[in-house]
């Protein structure tokens, strides 16, 4: 098992130096060789004839981390890591933007229960990425982003692609690392991946700098040693700085070392914080839980959780990742009118839930109301809890594991069938108004609605949804309903647009046997309409559909009113479809022409789908006044 540097040098203190009384100038000494990794290259030597490179020990920590998938776009400084993922059987999907790679790597976090893996180059190759590693941290998504870099002896020399990018990732990620030896990959890889899984959840970054990638013969064959001609003094110092440098890059690179993943640390509720929540629980009317993405996280399985749900049986308002968590249709899960539900609640337990813009910063809560907040990040437990509400109960520990210690306790606790019975009235009424508005004829093309909750009627059971949109996505997600937990996938609290082409990437190689959809608005689908390129190449058939009303809707609703403009508002109703058959996918247009044929265009997208070919279906749609009074910002 290959030693460590701190290893080495320790041996080096306890046998060599501290037996003996020696000068401040010999620890200053073994500074410099410690400095110049010297003592480290006496005892672990340069295997100089070997093919092995740096890429091959990445692969290698990422398979033995139960990696599947790396998502990509190829560039130079990261060529070793792809070549040694692939021949290793991992599959690498490289994407048509960088962006698209985080986010593919996201889902692939969110449904699978591991890390997601990225890997770009350089330079702008990692700039792209900023927008997806920021939605990953706010998602709390563990992603490992692997980002090339200049060689070790060049960083700030002007090498191509050349910034300083851990200033870039530092306040984004939860762990920033560069590499500056081949022997420091294991290790570094190892407390990345285990961060990005421990407590609250959240993206890693890792450097690599080009010169500890590729083989010992190419680097050495860069580095600009002068092997001939006549050697003047300097010379001979610049040629011993450089030869000493590409020994310590490669002194005791491919020794063996422990690959074994680390165990993450998660915060758990302790057992008093359980006992009062059940208590309180216990003698509560009108019990409310509200459930958060955060909820779905490992290490309780999604469908456990949804029993220990079912178990307590307390009404539940399903947030983000944990839609779908209590099936298409739940006894206990109304979709409607949260707010009024909120505003008679005794008793509401915040499961992941945040009280940010999503609940009105707290002020949706009743004075009355006991709340119980659960959630692994701190900060987002008491998130507003200083102006608009106050806990009386605050856990800073896994949700799932609360849940199912709470359904334990609570044996005896049968929730008010009243209660539940009125929620599921206004629940049933809001849903019949839904219905008729659906009816409606718009001034021209289609009834968004009407598109959407034909598109709900004929998706199957075995459905992922993928939210990426404005106005069109925010009505989707009334009329909508998930099937199945880990079936619907949307940015989460940062609200991002372009999230749909990787989200669905991520999505189909996660449930290959699932119809995933993209459920896109027109704005939205300009950031990601590229990937059906990458569907097509790499077998990933998806199902877009496309509400094209021509116009950042969401954005006009509110601006139109208030400044009498719609500048910058407004797109064309354009045949996106086309685009989708260019890039080697199948296409079709619904419009009032065709209105009596809905049903049979989205079948037939199904059908399509599972033969193979990706689908967009450009569904050009009018306006109805179903969100008006809803706010963007």
């Amino acid at each position: 098992m290959g030693s460590t540097e701190s290893d080495t040098y320790s041996r080096v203190l306890k046998n060599y130096i501290l037996p003996f009384s020696v000068s401040a100038a010999a620890f200053g000494a073994l500074f410099v060789l410690r400095k110049f990794g010297i003592i480290y290259q006496l005892f672990n030597k340069v295997d100089k004839t070997t093919k092995r490179n740096g890429g091959d020990i990445v692969g290698e920590v990422l398979k033995a981390h139960g990696v599947k998938y790396v998502f990509t776009l190829v560039g130079g400084h990261i060529s070793p890591i792809l070549v040694a993922c692939e021949k290793l059987g991992m599959k690498v999907i490289d994407t048509r933007h960088e962006v698209t790679a985080v986010f593919a790597a996201d889902a692939v976090a969110r449904m699978s229960g591991t890390v997601g893996v990225a890997a770009v180059t350089a330079g702008p190759g990692l700039t792209n990425t900023v927008t997806a590693v920021k939605n990953a941290q706010m998602a709390e998504s563990p992603v490992l982003l692997i980002g090339g870099a200049a060689a070790t002896l060049l960083k700030g020399r002007g090498a191509l692609q050349d910034i300083d990018q851990m200033s870039l990732f530092k306040p984004l990620c939860k762990y920033c690392a560069t590499i500056t030896k081949v022997r420091d990959i294991v290790p570094t890889l190892k407390t990345a991946l285990n961060e990005a899984q421990s407590g609250t959840p959240g993206p890693v970054f890792v450097e690599f700098p080009i010169d500890v990638l590729y083989p010992y013969d190419i680097v050495y064959s860069q580095l600009g040693v002068k092997e001939n001609g006549p050697v003047n003094f300097v010379q001979r110092i610049i040629n011993w700085y450089l030869r000493n440098h590409i020994s310590n890059l490669f002194a005791g690179a491919f020794e063996e070392r422990d690959k074994t993943p680390l165990k993450p640390v998660i915060p758990k509720a302790s057992s008093s914080q359980v006992q009062k929540s059940i208590e309180l629980i216990s003698r509560a009317k009108r019990p409310l839980i509200l459930v958060g993405s955060q909820a779905t996280l490992p290490p309780v399985p999604a469908e456990q959780l949804r029993k220990s749900l079912e178990k307590i049986g307390i009404p539940c308002f399903l947030g983000g990742m944990a839609r779908g968590l209590l099936g298409q249709y739940s006894p206990i899960q109304p979709r409607q009118k949260r707010g009024e539900a909120l505003k008679e609640a005794d008793v509401v337990i915040l499961a992941g839930a945040v009280a940010d813009f999503r609940l009105s910063y707290g002020r949706t809560f009743s004075r009355k109301s006991k709340i119980i907040a659960v959630n692994r990040n701190k900060n987002q437990l008491l998130k507003n809890s200083d102006m608009f509400w106050k806990p009386t109960i605050a856990i800073e520990g896994d949700v799932a594991s609360f849940i199912t210690e709470l359904a334990d306790g609570l044996k005896g606790f049968k929730c008010d069938q009243e209660w539940i019975q009125k929620l599921k009235d206004k629940d049933n009424d809001k849903e019949n108004v839904n219905r008729e508005k659906s009816k409606e004829k718009t001034e021209k093309h289609l009834n968004p609605l009407k598109v959407l909750m034909e598109a709900e009627e004929v998706m199957s059971d075995n459905t992922v949804m993928v939210a990426d949109g404005g106005d069109f996505v925010s009505t989707a997600a009334y009329i909508l309903r998930p099937r199945s937990p880990l079936h619907w996938l949307d940015p989460g609290a940062f609200g991002t647009l372009g999230v749909g082409g990787g989200f669905a990437l991520g999505a189909k190689l996660c449930r290959p046997d699932c119809d995933v959809w993209i459920i896109y608005g027109d704005g939205s689908l300009g950031y990601s309409i590229a990937e059906f390129d990458t569907f097509t190449r790499h077998k990933i058939p998806v199902i877009a559909l496309v509400g094209n009303d021509a116009a950042w809707t969401q954005i006009e609703r509110e601006q139109l009113p208030m400044f009498g403009s719609s500048v910058a508002c407004k797109l064309d109703y354009l045949n996106y479809e086309t685009v989708s058959v260019g890039y080697g996918g199948k296409g079709c247009r619904l419009d009032r022409s065709n209105e009596d044929k809905i049903k049979e265009v989205l079948l037939q997208a199904i059908k399509d789908s599972r033969e193979g070919h990706s689908v967009l279906i450009n569904a050009l749609i009018g306006t109805t006044n179903f969100r008006e009074g809803s706010l963007s910002v």
